[in-house]
This record gives C-alpha cells, structure tokens and sequence, in this order.
C-alpha cells in the first residue's frame, strides 16, 4: 500500500478490471443508442403501414431511400461516404432492402405490426446460427437447446389452422433469415466502415431496388397529397437516423449486450398497432413470441457467462 505525506498509508480505491473500464462505457453508450434506434424505427414502421395503401410497396421504398440519403448528405457534408470494403457495404444493402420489401409487402397484406414483429422475433436466434460460420462463435449445448425451443415457439406462432397460418407468414420467415444475415454483416462492417457510410448506402440502395420492384409491385400514387408527403418525408429522415444509430451502436458494445433491445419493438408494435388500428394479435402468437423472446434472452445470458469464463481463463 502506498504511503503519503508523514509516512502514513494512504487507501487507494479499488478499481475495476481493465477490460471492464474499457468496455462499460462504450457498452452502455451502445445500449441508450440502440434504445433509441429501435424505438424510432418502430414509429416509422407504423407511418408506412399508414400510406402503403396509398403509395404502394415499390413507391414506399423509394421514398424511404430517397429521403433518407438526401437528408444524411446533408447533415454529413464534406464527409467522405466512400466504403472501406465496397462490395460488403453493397451486398449488405441489398440484403435489408430486400427485407424491407418483404415487411412491406405483408403490411400492405393486411398483417398486424404486432404479428410481424412476434415474428421478426425469430432473427436473434437465426443471428446465433449464423454466427458459427460468418464470426467463427462456438454454440454449446445449452444454447442449441434454446435456439430449438425459441423455433418451437416460431412453429407454434405458425401452426396449420393458427391466426397466422398463411403464405405471408411464410415469406417473413424468409425474410428473418435475410434480416439476420444483415446483423452479422453489419457486425463485420462495424469493424471498419464508419455508421454514417453503412447508413447511407443502405439509404441510396432503396431507390433503385424500389424502382426495380416496380413491375411487380406497381406503385399506387407516386406524388401524393401533401399530407402523405411529410409523413414520407418524415419516414425517410427517421429510418435514417434509426440505421445510423444501429450501425454506430454496434460499433460501440456487443451484440450480445445489445440484441434485447430488439425484442422492445415487439412491444411498442403491440401498443402502436392497438392505439391506431386497434390490433389485437391472437394469443397463439404472444404465447409463440414469448417462447421465442425467453429462448433469445437465454442465449445472450449463455453468450455472456461463456465471454465471462474465457476472460477469466485469460483469453481472448
């Protein structure tokens, strides 16, 4: 113990692990942000499902993209947007702007918010399989045990005869394995592209694969009212802040730290869906979606416990 002035012994606090100083800051800086994230992005859910009816699925996406490329321009002027690893940025928008046609679509169906999210549930666990080949993770028993579970629930959601027995079900299933392999590569694109550039070729992508979805999506009115314009406009500014905000919250913590707040939409869906639409998903689908969200929230207790063990052990 060190001694002070008069050789007396002076009581240092006690301080923390290295790697806890390191990481809790930026972690919990992550989590606020990705709250956030998730939170907006909610809100622009539901303003699309708002005017699909009006604009269309195609149309939608390209005023999405549009809107929201312009106005990160705008605000990151005199930045450069030039991706680190051009052909990953690229094949990685591609992927969401697919996912986004496909939630578009099924809104334009007619399917609850609540119903797609329950469903959307699901990419946590898909990320966890994903992550043995793409980011070379070990999965023990346990957490093969979970994710089984977590797609039970899943099946249970879509059982023959259930509230959501149908082909749109089955094309969002695609679309959370699409959703998933777009988590992990945002991951791995986190590690040397800045958030603004992931965001804003993300952005910029929507508007030529709106364009292209176009002759089998016809779109309704392109130019609407002025009404429906600012809620577009709004959508495009929105999911733009909301993707900055995943991208740069993934940067900053684990995803393991960082994939429950994903189950939040979920619950804003069910509040938004029941205030504007009064939706009220059948109990097969909150009792699927609970099996899936307690298997995802076991996995990421399992992720953690394992990075525990192996800092414990001294390894990396």
């Amino acid at each position: 113990m060190p001694r002070g002035a008069g050789g007396r012994r002076v009581e240092q606090p006690m301080s923390a692990p290295p790697a806890f100083r390191a990481e809790a800051p930026d972690a919990l800086k992550g989590i606020a942000i990705v709250a956030f994230g998730y939170a907006i992005i909610t809100i622009a859910d539901a303003s699309v499902k708002w005017v699909l009816p009006e604009v269309g699925v195609s149309a939608a996406i390209v005023w999405r993209g549009l809107v929201g490329a312009i106005a990160l321009a705008i605000v990151l002027r005199g930045r450069s947007l030039v991706p680190r690893r051009p052909w990953l940025v690229i094949a990685r928008s591609l992927l969401h702007c697919l996912c986004t046609g496909i939630w578009f679509f099924v809104w334009m169906k007619g399917m609850r918010l609540a119903d797609s999210y329950a469903i959307g549930a699901g990419v946590p666990l898909m990320v966890t399989l994903l992550a043995i080949p793409l980011l070379k993770e070990q999965v023990g028993w346990r957490r093969w045990t979970s994710t089984a579970v977590g797609f039970a629930g899943v099946l249970f959601m879509l059982q023959p005869g259930g509230d959501l027995w149908n082909w749109y079900a089955l094309l969002m299933l695609f679309g959370v394995c699409a959703l998933a392999l777009s988590r992990v590569l945002t991951r791995i694109l986190a590690m040397t592209d800045k958030p603004s550039t992931i965001t804003f070729w993300l952005m910029l992508m929507h508007v030529p694969v709106g364009l292209a979805l176009m002759p089998v999506m016809p779109a309704g009115n392109f130019f609407p009212g002025i009404g429906t314009v600012l809620i577009l406009i709004g959508l495009g500014v929105v999911t733009g802040l909301a993707h900055v905000s995943f991208a740069r919250a993934f940067g900053l913590a684990p995803a393991s730290v960082l994939a429950p707040f994903e189950y939040s939409t979920l619950i804003w869906g069910l509040i938004i869906g029941l205030v504007i639409w009064g939706e009220v998903p059948a109990w097969t689908t909150l009792a699927g979606a609970t099996v899936v969200v307690g298997a995802g929230l076991y996995n990421l207790h399992r992720e953690r416990v394992r990075r525990a063990e192996a800092r414990a052990g001294g390894k990396p």
